[in-house]
């Protein structure tokens, strides 16, 4: 009974050992081909955020039913 128990636990001992290295083996990635970023398009001052004047708030938002 005891070399059964013996045998059992080495067996699941190597098995995950097997396991934990095969997960850290390093594996080729795929490249993948970037686009050139467009120059010159970025949407900065388009948005209306600080577009209100200074020192005033916007309208309180009401919610309409």
């Amino acid at each position: 009974m005891t070399v059964k128990k013996i045998v059992f636990v080495v067996g699941a001992t190597f098995a995950l050992v097997t396991a934990a290295n095969a997960a850290d083996l390093p594996r080729r990635q795929p490249i993948y081909a970037q686009e050139q970023a467009p120059i010159g398009k970025m949407p900065i001052g388009k948005s209306p955020v600080g577009k209100t004047p200074i020192g005033k708030a916007p309208g309180p938002v009401v919610s309409r039913y």
